[in-house]
């Protein structure tokens, strides 16, 4: 049956895979049973990227449209991909960009959002909310474009239209009556930083500090972490840094699928001398080798190899592996002093070294090999790889972020870099790389339920207000207070809170316990069907429409993942003219919430964006003279001392080493420990299509990839149907069990013990209480499951 299975595979990919074209029609849902396997494809991208992401982009748009967008996307005078934060070249690095400076999943992501399908009246008095409950997310995001506000009130089966004023009037009566302290404000990394700023000015207006967003999901980590280490919570490094690195360090993160722009930069790193360290549990192809479509190697070779070294990681082993490491950079020291650790730095920028030194050598290699599932021979040649050196850096995803240890495990990354003093010099640093685009600059701009005191008494000088000091809630804690009956209303500005969430069956209870839900969108998604008694979607602009207000077209600013911040500007025609810029929304809502006469301005914000932007030039950190600053070809780089200067922001005013203890995941006899992951066809949890050719995986998402010697002894077969079911300690000596049905078996090397499958498919296993020391981001990377045949 596998080897059936294979051949037809090969053949279909052989012949381009003109299918998935057919399987973009709105009408076609996903069935399970069409699952097809192949063998992972051996290097990422190559020219079959290229056909597929114009074939995808024609389908979606049209010829005419393609041609308009694709060749603006990440252009000095085009729009930012709404996909991944990856920085652009800049000309003071002395680089130029492309003229197709976009990847295939930039190109998809475009597609989805300047699609000429739409959803209006007319589908929704055909498609009941129950109706739409019981589809895919997949089917629900290829309808099209959201084009006029719809409303469901108390006892309707069906969303309606609405008018605009209508719509405003009736959230401002339900926040008035419910209070801002019962509601929550969701932001996804998709709104500008022009929006974002809008609306935590709004919920703070309000007296609220419940502004959970996706960045509680992902780097929260690696935020509490840097920021407790270096002072700074974002990355260190630029992107001339990285590609001038000597050892670029790629773990928990595969960017051939989450941020393929990034292969570029790997190849550069290799045509210049450098190594690239990979650690992660799968042997991604994006981690392997690039065949670089714009290049006569890519198209005709076979392409650029990447990893010198790819360590197959246990879930959870991280943080075993760099205290390893320190340990082995310690020893090294003591046997040629002065020549592995950078002494001096140590000495005149860091605090703690000596505590942290008395507990870093002691080692238990036994335990060690355990935790990691390596070989000790292999720890000490990456070890050497550090120790050689000259310049040092480390990227890391949710693969590290979405651990119980997470924030031990970064601290841990810290150590490693400091002890050789690569942080703040050329070439060298950490590397969180932020998944979805604008993330990083929602937190810069007021996003956080705990903004400092600092940020919150210059929002009190600049409007003449007194917003509320009292932190709010994260994502985790909105959730708890939705099921405690503290949290009544939910207005997401963008995003897919119901398929972005853990315990999915939980969250959607909660969604739909709550007395109003507000969903500002371009298209339909999971949150939608899940409704509070009263609940409306909104449509709103996307990046690559023209955003016309009465002060003329207008544009935003977003920020990448390395800090720089830079104008986008959208240039198609709305889809509709009931759509409203995220923008316009927030300020419109503002105005029906507090009247004409509030201390904000809102009217003249909507009208002109430059009036925003001066409020953020004197309120945010590191923004002034910003109007000016983000109208330079390649926008500016916000300050980061540790970067700049070798200073840090800490309670020590020194970068702080750290002690961390790894712990063991329990994992019980007959169980696996499954992480979950995106497809090649996915951004978070938009689903593009429905294939997964780097993993071999085609036409279902339903699968659970294992390793066949775990398949073998727990006595199950290739392609047999299975249940996940997660066990979770409760910690009051129960057992708590979560059920996911109808999954099938792939084959797949994956470290002993340990599984794979997608999300948000594998959301409902995670439970709301897993979450991360000190960050309290879901565990979604460490599910303890046993496999039941259905």
């Amino acid at each position: 049956m596998r080897a059936d299975r294979r051949h037809r595979n090969l053949r279909v990919r052989d012949e381009g895979r003109v299918d998935l074209v057919g399987r973009q029609s709105p009408e076609k849902d996903i069935d399970e049973s069409e699952l097809e396997v192949h063998e992972p494809e051996r290097a990422a991208v190559g020219v079959r990227g290229i056909t597929i992401a114009l074939r995808r982009s024609l389908e979606q748009m049209g010829p005419v449209r393609t041609a308009r967008t694709l060749p603006l996307l990440n252009q000095r005078s085009g729009f930012d991909c709404p996909g991944c934060a990856w920085p652009d070249p800049r000309e003071e690095d002395g680089e130029s960009r492309k003229f197709a400076e976009f990847c295939e999943n930039g190109a998809k992501a475009v597609a989805e959002e300047a699609t000429t399908r739409t959803v209006d009246a007319e589908f929704f008095r055909e498609h009941s909310i129950d109706d739409l409950a019981e589809r895919t997310d997949y089917w629900l995001g290829q309808q099209g474009r959201l084009t006029r506000p719809v409303i469901k009130r108390e006892g309707d089966t069906h969303y309606r239209p609405v008018e605009w004023a209508e719509a405003f009037r009736v959230i401002a009566d339900e926040l008035s009556e419910l209070g801002a302290e019962r509601t929550a404000f969701y932001t996804s990394g998709r709104a500008s930083n022009e929006a974002a700023f809008c609306y935590q000015l709004l919920a703070r207006s309000m007296g609220s500090n419940n502004l959970p967003d996706c960045s509680n999901m992902c780097h929260e980590s690696s935020g509490t972490a840097l920021n407790e280490t270096i002072g700074v919570g974002k990355g260190s490094v630029s992107l001339n840094d990285l590609e001038n690195a000597d050892l670029v360090v790629v773990m928990g993160q595969n960017p051939g699928t989450n941020h393929p722009r990034m292969l570029s930069s790997l190849e550069r790193v290799k045509q210049r001398g450098g190594k690239i360290l990979a650690i992660n549990p799968l042997p991604e192809t994006g981690l392997m080798r690039f065949r670089n479509p714009q290049s006569v190697r890519g198209v005709v070779g076979s392409g650029t190899p990447l990893a010198d070294e790819f360590a197959q990681i246990r879930l959870g082993g991280d943080l075993a592996l760099f205290k390893a490491i320190s340990a082995l950079l310690m020893r090294a020291e003591d046997e040629a002093p002065g020549t592995v650790l950078d002494n001096s730095f140590i000495e005149n920028r860091t605090e703690g070294f000596a505590e942290f030194a008395e507990q870093a050598r002691d080692v238990d290699w036994t335990e060690v090999e355990r935790l990691t599932g390596l070989e000790r021979e292999q720890i000490e040649r990456i070890a050497r790889m550090f120790a050689d050196s000259s310049g040092t850096v480390v990227c890391w995803a949710m693969g590290i972020t979405q651990h119980r240890q997470a924030v031990p495990t970064i601290r841990e990354i810290v150590n490693v870099q400091l002890l050789r003093g690569m942080i703040g010099k050329p070439g060298a640093g950490v590397c969180p790389v932020r998944g979805h685009s604008n993330v990083q600059g929602d937190r810069t701009m007021g996003i956080w339920e705990k903004m400092p005191e600092s940020f919150l008494a210059a929002l009190d000088e600049e409007f003449d207000l007194r917003v509320p000091r009292e932190p709010g809630w994260d994502t985790v804690e909105t959730l708890r207070a939705m099921h405690e009956g503290r949290c009544s209303a939910f207005i997401g500005l963008g995003g897919n809170f119901a398929a972005a969430t853990p315990d999915s069956a939980a969250t959607e209870r909660a969604l739909r316990g709550c007395e109003l839900t507000v969903q500002i969108s371009t298209k339909l998604n999971r949150s939608h069907v899940v409704p509070g008694r009263t609940a409306l979607i909104l449509p709103t602009l996307g990046r690559t429409e023209r955003d016309r207000q009465r002060g003329g077209d207008q544009f935003v600013t977003v920020e990448d993942s390395m800090s720089v911040v830079h104008a986008s500007r959208g240039r198609l025609a709305p889809s509709s003219d009931q759509q409203l810029s995220e923008v316009a929304i927030i300020s419109r809502l503002a105005r029906a919430v507090f009247g004409s006469e509030h201390r904000v301005p809102w009217e003249g914000l909507e009208q002109d964006y430059d009036r925003i932007r001066e409020h953020i030039a004197n309120v945010v950190p590191g923004c002034a003279d910003y109007n000016r600053k983000v109208r330079e070809p390649d926008g500016f780089v916000l300050p980061h001392p540790p970067r700049d200067s070798r200073s840090f922001p800490t309670s020590t005013g020194r970068a702080n080493f750290t002690a961390n203890v790894p712990h063991m995941i329990h994992v019980p006899e007959g169980r696996l420990l499954l992480q979950s992951l995106r497809s090649h066809d996915q951004y978070n949890t938009t689903i593009y299509g429905l294939s997964d050719r780097y993993r071999g995986v085609e036409n279902a998402r339903r699968v659970v990839l294992v390793n066949s010697a775990d398949m073998a002894e727990l006595g199950f077969a290739d392609g047999e149907t299975v249940d996940l079911v997660s066990e979770w300690a409760d910690g009051s000596g129960g057992i708590e069990q979560r059920r996911a049905e109808g999954f099938r078996l792939v084959p797949y090397s994956t470290p002993r013990g340990c599984a794979a499958a997608y999300y948000p498919e594998a959301n409902p296993l995670v439970p709301l209480d897993s979450v991360a020391e000190g960050s309290n981001t879901p565990v979604s990377k460490a599910v303890v499951i046993r496999l039941e045949r259905g």
